[in-house]
């Protein structure tokens, strides 16, 4: 990882959390409890992987960091959200979320329900409050991503299978659509997000951009499964070995952490081949596929 590269995605960083700070409601505005609690749950804390890809594609395409920032805030406030309820005691009853107490526990599981249907439909106010893409019809085909992405036939439906999925043994390809939705389908709206925000391109190119995404948001929920195995609480920011405590299918468990380790480079490989024909404006993209990876080496 270059010192560029690192540069860049600390300029990335900085900028969404000002766009976060900016477009949640101040903790003031009544009621004061929620938007405390909304604000608690998106600030200070996360690597803003989603935001970063936004920006990464949004490259490939000359997009304006002024349409970036909200593009990726939108998909950072489902995200956040997505965390609130995925902590709650009735889904994966975590105390610990980003070096934190998770949002039921600081501030009561009534709160955090809340925290999380607000937080997810702020998002779409944001996605239809600023002008993001050239074409009005992008613009829509922008919210349709990202509804999408949320639903049940997105990241709620990898939840579904998940939850129901307990105790229960996992072929392969049952574990990768589950987690293509329940962690794929936010990293790849992310991109594709990311790649209306500028000039227009063929059909055939951001098919390009989605296979990449959709390498790597698999390759990411791989590192997740091998880090929930290896690294601790501390290092994590989260509780470790919850996986395995709850009996969860993972790729650890299904492959062994060496073949997981394996099947993370190899998808690294794939999605960095996807974007090849992009050149020297798929760089962030490249690096990006190196940080999600190399988290495990």
């Amino acid at each position: 990882m270059t010192s560029d590269f690192k540069s860049w995605m600390q300029d990335v960083q900085s900028r969404m959390e000002q766009t976060l700070a900016a477009v949640l409601p101040l903790q003031d505005h009544i009621p004061p409890q929620l938007h405390t609690a909304m604000r608690y749950s998106v600030l200070d804390g996360g690597k803003r992987v989603r935001p970063l890809l936004a920006f990464a594609a949004g490259a490939v395409v000359d997009a304006s960091p002024e349409r970036l920032q909200y593009a990726g805030a939108a998909v950072e406030l489902i995200h956040a959200y997505s965390l609130v309820h995925d902590d709650m005691p009735a889904m994966d009853n975590d105390v610990l979320r980003r070096g934190k107490p998770t949002c039921h526990i600081a501030f009561g599981e009534a709160s955090a329900l809340l925290v999380g249907d607000a937080l997810q439909t702020a998002a779409f106010d944001v996605l239809s409050s600023y002008t993001l893409a050239d074409a009005p019809a992008d613009q829509l085909k922008m919210i349709s991503i990202l509804a999408r992405a949320s639903g049940s036939m997105g990241m709620c439906g990898g939840q579904g299978i998940d939850l129901y999925s307990v105790g229960q043994a996992l072929s392969l390809p049952e574990l990768e659509q589950m987690h293509g939705l329940k962690t794929g389908a936010l990293i790849r709206a992310a991109v594709l997000l990311g790649s209306y925000c500028g000039t227009a391109i063929s059909d055939e190119e951001r098919a390009r951009l989605d296979d990449y995404a959709q390498c790597i948001g698999l390759a990411f929920q791989v590192v997740d499964d091998v880090l929930d195995e290896e690294a601790d609480s501390a290092t994590l920011g989260k509780t470790a070995g919850k996986d395995a405590a709850n009996n969860k299918p993972t790729y650890v468990s299904l492959l062994g952490l060496a073949a997981a380790k394996q099947k993370a480079a190899e998808l690294k490989s794939q999605a960095l081949a996807a974007i090849e024909p992009f050149g020297e404006k798929a760089r962030g993209l490249v690096f990006l596929a190196d940080f999600i990876v190399e988290r495990v080496n």
